[in-house]
């Protein structure tokens, strides 16, 4: 056998784990089918700007262990994720805090907040919410739900909020102080270089092949490494024997608007139903960009389908008792680790991705 290890998928985590092991002495042959690394955080220039492909990625993590990890390899800048939500022609900040309850309500103060979503709360008479819209009217009150959560909660999943269980969301934060700050993590920014960078340095001292299906490499090449390392779908590698894992997609569209500042800052949230999109992301504004140009990317949420790239895993009872079975028949699987978001089933920021492959990494090392 050539290699130590076969990692599947040249994302975060497949690249910090081969980098791991590359540093143990191990040798690895990454793997991808599409044809450039870094998975969805993958950032491509264009017309000097730096595009988030799949959609907004902005780093942010309390954990100082994985924050010093990632700072090896890149410079971030000071970026911090205030976005705003539109609702009609009303503009809102985001997260829920008190700049949006005095536009929303024309108050000034914490308490008149407070006592305002407590009365709409105490007027609904919800005591166990059945479904999506009782346990968010419950968390957050009428006009909250109403404009600012309910159309693109729906939009997102593709049905209405009462068909929706409740356990989806299990909380929605009020802030009740003027700080548009969306993140409490105090950690936060963006790669200056990109987070293509970011991978390509992480996998600096493997082997890497693009545009390489898993299933056709390893027929040809069955014993080309000791392990391998899977963060494909858990369900594809076992041929979908217990049936297909569900997921909701997202579909980007790019557009040049003939202007050099589109919507002055970096994402805007679209709540209402009728707008089809979720939200647009402005790419110059995650680096401060002063290019007379923009482009600006807008997301589409989209029915998953075989075949169609999964981005969000749907954690309901259903598809989690079906995960589990898939779980239990790769923990019996020799010789290959699961991990990442379609390895795991399991929607994670990319703190989380470094964390769980740097623990995989102690584990599979005994350290």
């Amino acid at each position: 056998m050539q290699y130590d290890y076969l990692v599947v998928g040249a994302g975060l985590y497949g690249a910090v784990f081969a980098h791991e092991a590359v540093k143990r002495g191990k040798k690895c042959l990454v793997i991808d089918k599409r044809n450039h690394i870094a998975g969805n955080i993958y950032c491509a220039e264009e017309e000097g700007i730096l595009i988030h492909r799949y959609g907004a990625h902005i780093f942010h993590t309390s954990d100082e262990e994985v924050w010093e990890y990632a700072k090896q390899f890149v410079t971030f800048n000071h970026f911090i994720n205030s976005p705003v939500a539109r609702y009609r022609d009303e503009l809102y900040n985001l997260p829920f805090n008190m700049n949006t309850f005095s536009k929303m309500w024309g108050i000034r103060t914490p308490d008149e907040a407070k006592a305002i979503i407590a009365g709409q709360i105490a007027g609904l008479g919800i005591t166990e919410p059945k479904n999506l819209e009782e346990q968010a009217l419950r968390l957050v009150g009428t006009d909250v739900y109403e404009k600012l959560v309910k159309g693109y909660t729906e939009k997102q999943w593709g049905r209405p909020c009462t068909a929706l269980p409740a356990f989806i969301i299990r909380r929605l934060p009020l802030r009740f102080t003027y700080d548009n700050n969306y993140f409490s993590d105090p950690h936060q920014g963006v790669p200056k270089e990109g987070y293509t960078v970011l991978v390509e340095k992480l996998l600096a001292g493997s082997d890497v092949l693009l545009r390489t299906e898993y299933r056709e490499f390893i027929r040809v090449n069955p014993n080309a490494a000791y392990k391998t390392v899977f963060t494909g779908p858990i369900d594809e590698f076992f041929d979908f024997c217990y049936g297909s894992l569900e997921y909701r997609s997202v579909r980007f569209e790019d557009e040049h608007p003939d202007t050099d500042n589109y919507q002055g800052c970096a994402v805007v949230n679209y709540t209402e139903a009728e707008v089809p999109y979720t939200r647009i992301i402005e790419h110059k504004h995650f680096a401060f960009g002063t290019q007379p140009t923009t482009i600006i990317s807008k997301e589409y949420p989209s029915e998953w389908r075989p075949g169609v790239e999964p981005y969000y895993p749907i954690n309901d009872e259903k598809n989690t008792k079906l995960y589990e079975k898939y779980k239990a028949k790769a923990d019996q699987t020799e010789n290959v680790l699961f991990g990442g978001r379609l390895g795991t089933y399991r929607y994670y920021d990319m703190d989380k991705v470094i964390a769980r492959a740097l623990e995989d990494v102690r584990a599979e090392f005994g350290e």
